[in-house]
């Protein structure tokens, strides 16, 4: 089924024949699919009075297990951001009731960052919410098509971020 992609490299294509854009093509649709995801993403987010950014943090402090806490350090590499944004992050999420912070024991300069009750039950009733909506926006694919579709995924991230193709 053609979308914007194939006209973005068709008009390419006619324009500058001596170059081959077919490369645009799969930026230009990850691109689009990730914006869309996030604007389909972002309801639910909302709906447990969340932001994106902000799931990312208490899914992590979530998923690291009991006693649901990390270092502020750890938490920045994993999602990939600056420890500036975090602290950010961490003031509003803080401020909101949902993780606290206390000075790192073994660290004198760091922080470790946990869920609080009000923090793991939120995340845990937002997790079920956006796993539902995630499922539903892959319906589209088939089970073949979405393991085919993770698995160059996963091939590229690898890649790009420095560790062996799977």
């Amino acid at each position: 089924m053609p979308d914007h992609s194939d006209d973005v490299v068709r008009q390419w294509a006619q324009q500058r024949p001596d170059l081959d854009p077919a490369p645009m093509r799969t930026f230009t649709r990850l691109w689009r699919a990730a914006r869309m995801a996030d604007e389909r993403l972002q309801p639910v987010f909302a709906q447990h009075g969340l932001e994106a950014g902000w799931f990312d943090v208490l899914a992590t402090l979530r998923r690291a297990g009991r006693p649901h806490r990390l270092s502020a350090g750890t938490l920045a590499r994993g999602l990939v951001m600056t420890t500036g944004g975090m602290t950010k992050r961490l003031d509003r999420l803080e401020a909101a009731g949902l993780v606290q912070r206390e000075p790192d024991p073994d660290d004198r300069r760091g922080v470790l960052v946990s869920l609080t009750r009000r923090g793991l039950k939120v995340v845990d009733r937002a997790v079920e919410d956006h796993l539902r909506n995630e499922a539903s926006l892959l319906e589209t694919l088939s089970d073949r098509e979405r393991r085919a579709l993770d698995a160059a995924l996963g091939k590229l991230l690898a890649a790009w971020e420095g560790g062996a193709p799977r």
